[in-house]
């Protein structure tokens, strides 16, 4: 068998490997965070959350395919570790970059949903009657 059909397997196997896990991972810790960017709506934050995941797949599948080809003959198992190790390290580097990428845009969010928080006034609870006495803003305010 060609030593380059063998790189080419375990660079696929190796590659959706990682990409799997990195999109499970993501996706089991990112719905905490998503849940308190969208203030709590579990709903919104479970759809978001999949859309991701899918762009996520989408993006570094469609990278692994493009990246698959190399042009270099490999003549012997130097050359395969030598080739894994050049196309895993970019596959493993894209997959950080998104990673990065995804976390620095949604705490992006959160801090803009924290500061709307910050910058409205509390609102009583329905019901609610101010205490009288020194302290009670003056009747007819």
């Amino acid at each position: 068998m060609d030593l380059s059909v063998v790189a080419y397997v375990i660079y696929l196997l190796v590659s959706l490997g990682l990409t799997v896990w990195v999109a499970r991972t993501l996706s089991r810790n990112g719905r905490v965070f998503l849940a308190d960017v969208l203030r709590g709506d579990d709903k919104l934050a479970e759809a978001v959350n999949h859309l991701l995941v899918v762009g996520f797949y989408l993006v570094n599948l469609g990278f692994i395919a493009l990246y698959l080809q190399d042009d270099t003959t490999i003549t012997d198992a130097r050359g395969v570790f030598e080739a894994l190790s050049q196309k895993l390290g970019v596959v493993l580097l894209v997959l950080g970059v998104m990673h990065l990428g995804n976390v620095f845009t949604l705490n992006k969010f959160r801090r803009r949903g924290m500061m709307e928080r910050e910058q409205r006034p509390p609102v009583p609870p329905q019901g609610y009657t101010a205490p009288a006495g020194p302290w009670a803003a003056p009747a007819g305010h």
